[in-house]
């Protein structure tokens, strides 16, 4: 798929807009979440864990696309439209795409602009929000899925495999999928092993379909000592969350929330707390020092976490609120500030 006619005129303005502040002749585009937005959500990988296989120059006089050649033919007629078909650039496998459309005088590259472009992504169009809806629908129902097919008994790796293959049904990209057994919750990222879920499990996913990320977290099993508590501490993130709040600041008040709900109050320290989503699992990660403005329409998975204790969805931030995107009508909630929040789903 390629961008709507009115999509892409939107971000031709804002990476301009970008161009034309920066002082630079050109704005060269190499990282998956930047191109994947201004080329409306294509898919821009071979490997998940490989370089973008094209670049865009993007310049007043039009947009130049420098592709792997040997994956030219594949992109022009799967993922992008007849307008950048025509204006290819095919790219000697053994070179960089990047560093062919970097060959420009005063052409800027993204480690010169990467604040100024993620700020030029940051609010959702509409046609883009819609987007998010679904894919978001579709990783919550995938996370229900996996919670309906496991027992305490399943290894960790079937589990995965569950969710992995739901999202691949779904033309989701797995990013990440992560599962803790029983005897592994203390651990925030935890790679799926052999091991049993045994009576309390967490399943974590990160799905991107164009370009959009969509990040969320369940619990299957026996109830948490520290749901409930963990849910106060996400409150206050989402809370604080609103367009035209500094990072910096949404990110200190929702880390008081610990000690507010009774968790050490250096908790926070150990994990990241997540931050602003959209065309990368994080854009950025949030910390005391970013800088970054909330958006309307500014897509965000915050993570608040404690030793066996998790909450994560992914929602959208405007002038009315937050919506959340990842929401099945199948899973249990309780409702936290106003908000339908997961509970852990019990074994069928």
């Amino acid at each position: 798929m390629s961008a709507t006619a009115a999509e892409r005129d939107v971000k031709r303005r804002r990476v301009a807009a970008v161009r034309e502040g920066a002082g630079a002749e050109a704005v060269v585009l190499t990282s998956h979440e930047a191109l994947s937005w201004y080329l409306g959500g294509i898919r821009t990988h071979v490997s998940l864990a490989g370089p973008p296989v094209l670049a865009v120059r993007a310049s007043s006089d039009g947009d130049i696309l420098f592709v792997s050649a040997n994956e030219a033919d594949r992109l022009i007629a799967e993922e992008l439209g007849a307008e950048d078909g025509d204006r290819v650039v095919r790219v000697p496998w053994h070179r960089s795409a990047g560093a062919a459309a970097g060959e420009a005088p005063g052409a800027m590259g993204e480690a010169a602009l990467g604040d100024a472009l993620r700020a030029a992504r940051a609010e959702l169009l509409p046609v883009e929000v819609d987007r998010y809806r679904a894919l978001g629908r579709d990783v919550a129902e995938v996370l229900t899925d996996v919670a309906r097919a496991v027992l305490p008994t399943t290894p960790e790796r079937d589990a995965a495999a569950i969710a992995a293959r739901g999202l691949v049904e779904r033309g989701i990209d797995p990013l990440v999928v992560l599962v803790a057994g029983e005897d592994r919750l203390p651990h925030r990222h935890p790679l799926p092993t052999p091991g049993p879920l045994g009576a309390r499990a967490m399943i974590v996913v990160c799905g991107r379909r164009q370009g959009l990320i969509a990040n969320a977290t369940r619990w299957v099993g026996r109830v948490g000592a520290d749901d409930e508590r963990i849910l106060a501490v996400e409150a206050g993130f989402l809370a604080a969350t609103r367009p035209g709040a500094r990072l910096d600041r949404v990110f200190a008040a929702g880390c008081r929330g610990y000690g507010e709900a009774g968790f050490a109050t250096d908790e926070w320290e150990r994990h990241h707390q997540g931050g602003p989503t959209g065309y990368a699992g994080r854009d950025p990660r949030a910390t005391a020092e970013t800088l970054d403005v909330v958006s309307a329409r500014h897509a965000f998975a915050w993570n608040p976490s404690a030793p066996g204790a998790k909450v994560e969805d992914t929602v959208i931030v405007s002038e009315s609120g937050i919506e959340v995107v990842t929401s099945d009508s199948r899973w249990p909630v309780t409702t936290v500030a106003g908000l339908a929040r997961p509970l852990a789903r019990p074994y069928d």
